[in-house]
């Protein structure tokens, strides 16, 4: 029995926090609620029922808050919508936090050397290391055969999933 309640306690704390969380625009970052939280009654103690109302009432807030025209149902239009804003409000927080981090000069923009400077720390080569693979015979120059063969390289590699896998079918 304890088990069932913990998972119950869980699911209804994610769906809670994502409740908060897409009221705060902080979309993917989600908090557990408090014990208290669920503690509807306040007895000390959380109940299958008390789980399922915090299900519930996390699941009509959402719905309530992407029902914009208040007729108690989602349209495809509507949750469009609601997704467009959630993706919107991530891209944002992004757009921000990589402003943040490659500003050198501290202007709010970023210039062309910013975001290059910012690539180079990340690491990247640029093109060198694709050209080298590329150039089976290093002669700094690539011939149309070693040009095409990389290019099939790099077709077959997108025929494949995000983890290398094939997708055949």
């Amino acid at each position: 029995m304890k088990t069932p309640l913990l998972v119950a306690a869980i699911a209804a704390g994610i769906t809670l926090a994502a409740t908060a969380e897409a009221r705060d625009g902080r979309g993917a970052h989600m908090t557990l609620p408090t014990f208290e939280e669920l503690d509807a009654n306040a007895d000390g103690g959380i109940t299958i029922d008390e789980v399922e109302a915090a299900i519930a009432a996390g699941a009509a807030a959402r719905v309530a808050e992407a029902d914009t025209d208040g007729d108690g149902a989602l349209s495809a239009e509507e949750m469009l919508a609601r997704a467009s804003e959630e993706r919107a409000a991530r891209m944002a927080d992004r757009i921000a936090d990589r402003i943040e981090k490659a500003d050198a000069n501290g202007d709010g923009l970023l210039q062309l050397e910013e975001i290059q400077a910012q690539a180079g720390d990340r690491g990247r080569r640029g093109p060198e290391r694709m050209f080298n693979r590329a150039d089976a015979n290093d002669d700094g120059t690539l011939s149309a055969e070693e040009f095409a063969q990389a290019m099939e390289r790099m077709a077959e590699r997108g025929e494949r999933g995000p983890r290398g896998e094939r997708n055949d079918g």
